[in-house]
């Protein structure tokens, strides 16, 4: 019986051995990175046989959650890979290919003048706003475009390990053999990029991380968003805001785990493109305050997953949410500081636990945002209404540094990073701009 079952068994590990097809490019991630290398890759190799994977069995990335682009140095651009001029021309590069919708603005010298007399700063950033809803047809859209091209798409396969002596990576499902490699699997694949570095002998630290809340009002009492779709404003001490959603503008939850598998959630926002039908009044964005670690080097990724263990610790594994009118009095809010009197509209996000932020943020870091909630206050007044609502935490994991080896973010020969993940962009444009700088350097290989 045994020996009947030999002859198969060799077969098939013969036939794996020679099932192994090989591609000009393989690109891990389909976010703004990944398929800003491939547009590019396809414009400037017409030829290369090039295959996409993502571990989701959808395309990933910024274009899910909201689809805000900004187009102006320096937002998205970390200076320690990025020049103006660098930026400005890969920008030239990312808006003539998605044709951007640039939103208009008004007042702006009203703010930026109070903003100046505070020692803060708005900039005044060319942007667009697709909405969640929009965001999701341009990925449709953007994904036939890549197939029509000839790239081959393989969603909801993970890539596991990756042998660059062999040129060859594992997924789940199969191997596969490359001549250039572009691993770009955004923030939420923090944990899976250092697990490539460590394999690849890359070095690289951590030590930095933005932690912060996110707030929640109605429209009136943040009316800037009518004539700024989403400002900028930089204060002192670190601290910004970010990601601002206003009309259809919701407060969502995204689940993250530890690599023991511990589970904790950060808050974000999102909303869908305008139509007053739907417009449910609030407005929504991040205050964040930027978090370096130097001496001692320490991982920010790992500080910033304590803290948000300790917050769903606090929430019962709920993110926390609380009245500014609660914070000012020094009380916890509880289910009855959600009522119809003085707070007179719901959270959008239902499923917080009323508490105590200030037990949970670090007191340093709470202190500098609230200075800059108070001197927002005072350049947009009404923000600190009572009723407004502050969740917790809000955590933007993007501070893996790897040692490139160039300018294209190759990081060992032939294998190039890109993307949030990789510290080499925050945001979408600029995610884009650097899938297309490493494409360049990909390219020469081929």
């Amino acid at each position: 019986m045994i020996s009947a079952l030999l002859p198969p068994l060799v077969y098939m590990i013969r036939f794996e051995e020679m099932a192994v097809e090989t591609y000009d490019v393989v690109i891990v991630g389909s976010g703004p990175a990944g398929m800003g290398a491939a547009f590019s890759l396809i414009q400037s190799k017409p030829d290369a046989k090039i295959l996409m994977l993502d571990q989701e069995k959808f395309s990933t990335g910024g274009m899910r959650n909201d689809c805000k682009m900004n187009f102006t140095y320096p937002i998205g651009f970390p200076d320690e890979y990025w020049t103006k001029e660098q930026a400005d021309l890969y920008l030239e590069q990312v808006t003539e290919f998605l044709k951007p919708e640039i939103l208009p603005k008004s007042n702006i010298e009203v703010y930026q003048k109070r903003a100046q007399r505070l020692g803060c700063s708005l900039l005044e950033i060319r942007q667009t706003h697709l909405g969640t809803d929009g965001g999701l047809r341009l990925i449709k859209q953007l994904l036939a475009a890549l197939e029509t091209k000839g790239i081959v798409l393989s969603l909801g396969e993970a890539m596991l390990s990756v042998d660059n002596a062999d040129k060859t990576i594992t997924t789940d499902k199969r191997k596969i053999g490359y001549r250039t490699l572009l691993i770009a699997p955004g923030r939420k694949g923090f944990h899976f990029l250092q697990q490539m570095m460590h394999s690849l002998a890359v070095p690289f630290v951590d030590n930095i991380v933005d932690i912060g809340i996110r707030v929640e009002t109605r429209i009136e009492h943040y009316p800037i968003v009518k004539d700024y779709y989403d400002p900028k404003f930089y204060f002192p001490e670190k601290v910004r805001t970010f990601c601002t959603n206003s009309g259809n503008a919701h407060v969502v939850k995204e689940r993250y785990a530890t690599e023991r598998g511990d589970e904790w959630y950060s808050v974000n926002g999102h909303a869908y493109s305008a139509d007053k039908n739907t417009d449910n009044g609030l407005v929504n964005f991040a205050i964040l305050k930027t978090v370096r670690f130097t001496a001692p080097l320490a991982s920010g990724q790992a500080f910033a997953e304590n803290l948000g263990l300790q917050a769903a610790l606090m929430g019962g594994g709920k993110p926390l949410m609380q009245r500014v009118g609660d914070f000012r009095l020094g009380s916890r809010s509880k289910e009855c500081s959600f009522n119809s009197d003085l707070y007179d509209f719901k959270p959008s996000l239902r499923d917080c636990c009323p508490g105590d932020i200030s037990l949970a943020m670090p007191a340093k870091i709470l202190r500098a945002i609230w200075k800059a909630m108070k001197n927002l206050d005072t350049i947009v007044p009404g923000v600190l209404h009572p009723s407004t609502i502050m969740y917790y935490p809000e955590i933007k994991l993007y501070a893996n540094k790897p040692q490139y080896q160039d300018s294209h973010f190759q990081v060992v020969d032939g294998i190039f990073f890109a993307g949030d993940g990789a510290g080499t962009s925050r945001g979408i444009t600029a995610a884009w701009a650097s899938g297309i700088r490493a494409s360049e350097g990909m390219a020469e290989l081929l």
